[in-house]
């Protein structure tokens, strides 16, 4: 059985440009490379609530939808950059306008992803009860495996150093993982 038996061929990178999902770029392009699998990348760019209808369906003016969505091809092109820049090869870019869970959902879905890479910003339990988790929404309703990154401390929770676990441990073990599975993938 192969890396690529086990994880899919396709690899979903959810990001927003913060530094969680830099962590995430990162633990994805090296996922996506140890296991030959294609790596696409989603930002989600979240309507405002007056923009949606009673039932959920967009409701608004197409001239701001049209704006809102140009910056937000402009926010994909940089963040598809920033993948590139740190050695990553990007399949495909995807653009997505709504509820940033859903959508990550959805695209997951529809590309019969392997693994979902999302960063967390690692709130509060109170924050994430009131705000609600977009990690914690994807990991919950996806229909394949979730890796969620997360910061070890950030400057609310300064208990760990503020120094990003997946810096320290995650190279060495995807690494080590990558290396492993590397005589399965062997014809």
């Amino acid at each position: 059985m192969s890396a690529s038996d086990l994880m899919g061929t396709k690899t979903l990178l959810a990001t927003d440009g913060s530094e969680e999902a830099e962590l995430a770029t990162r633990a994805a392009i090296e996922l996506a490379e140890g296991t030959a699998s294609e790596l696409h990348v989603v930002y989600v760019e979240p309507l405002p609530e007056f923009m949606k209808n009673d039932d959920g369906t967009p409701g608004y003016d197409r001239e701001l939808y049209e704006m809102i969505e140009e910056k937000a091809r402009e926010t994909l092109r940089k963040l598809t950059w920033r993948v590139k820049v740190a050695g990553g090869m990007v399949d495909k870019a995807h653009l997505r306008m709504g509820g940033v869970a859903e959508e990550i959902v959805g695209l997951a879905d529809e590309l019969d992803a392997g693994l979902v890479v999302v960063g967390s910003r690692g709130l509060g339990r109170i924050r994430r009860t009131l705000a609600g988790s977009v990690s914690e929404s994807v990991f919950r309703h996806a229909h394949c495996p979730v890796m969620v990154v997360r910061v070890k401390g950030n400057p609310s929770n300064r208990r760990g150093g503020g120094r990003p676990r997946v810096k320290r441990v995650f190279s060495q073990d995807v690494g080590q993982a990558s290396s492993a599975l590397a005589p399965a993938r062997s014809p």
